[in-house]
């Protein structure tokens, strides 16, 4: 499940640890500059761990390095935000395959659980976005695979800012018991093809309405 760390092995750790978390929060949007000096100050170190906090963002495809503006969050078009997407149907399609095979009840009466948090995200207590993604972290997280769970976690922080400024419309019904139910339903079969396809179809039956979302939002 999705966890920040509350101490840093080192400096620059602390630095990418708050970045990171500042741009899935949204609190960094897409275009805007990222200072060492200003970020320094706001976490209490020097400007170099923050350096290398940006070129590690940087290879993780969160911020890019210009020659003229330095280090800036990085935003996705349309075409990449459903590169990532198709990206996340295949690895969590495949995380979920290798998953199921080492979950029992108690594992899917946990998801149920969630599920049930996830339906009243109405609720001002509910993070609704954090606990959409700790539903798929759990899910995946029974393939032990941390290869493949590092890249799911990657692409799920990519898309989290669009998530939460979807998610947080005026108005929105998050209406997600039906299509994640789909999931649970076929992880209580067992038959690792379905769960594997039940996800993929989850992922990408996200992509129509976020695309449209962000289209009015341009």
């Amino acid at each position: 499940m999705l966890q920040f760390q509350k101490t840093a092995i080192s400096a620059e750790d602390e630095a990418y640890l708050h970045l990171q978390r500042e741009i899935r929060l949204g609190r960094y949007a897409p275009g805007q500059r990222l200072v060492p000096d200003v970020v320094a100050a706001e976490i209490g170190t020097s400007r170099m761990p923050v350096r290398g906090a940006l070129r590690r963002l940087a290879s993780e495809g969160l911020v890019e390095i210009r020659a003229n503006r330095g280090a800036v969050v990085r935003g996705l078009n349309q075409q990449e935000m459903l590169e990532v997407f198709e990206m996340r149907s295949v690895l969590e399609g495949l995380a979920t395959r290798n998953a199921v095979l080492n979950m029992g009840p108690e594992h899917i009466r946990r998801l149920t659980h969630m599920l049930e948090q996830l339906d009243q995200g109405a609720s001002e207590d509910l993070d609704w976005t954090t606990a959409h993604r700790e539903f798929h972290e759990y899910l995946c997280s029974f393939c032990r695979q941390p290869r493949l769970l590092s890249q799911i976690s990657e692409l799920h922080s990519v898309v989290e800012p669009y998530m939460r400024l979807w998610a947080a419309q005026p108005g929105r019904v998050l209406r997600v018991r039906e299509s994640h139910q789909e999931l649970i339903d076929a992880l209580q079969t067992r038959d690792a093809a379905r769960c594997e396809a039940a996800m993929r179809q989850h992922v990408l039956n996200t992509v129509p309405a976020l695309q449209a979302f962000l289209e009015q939002a341009a």
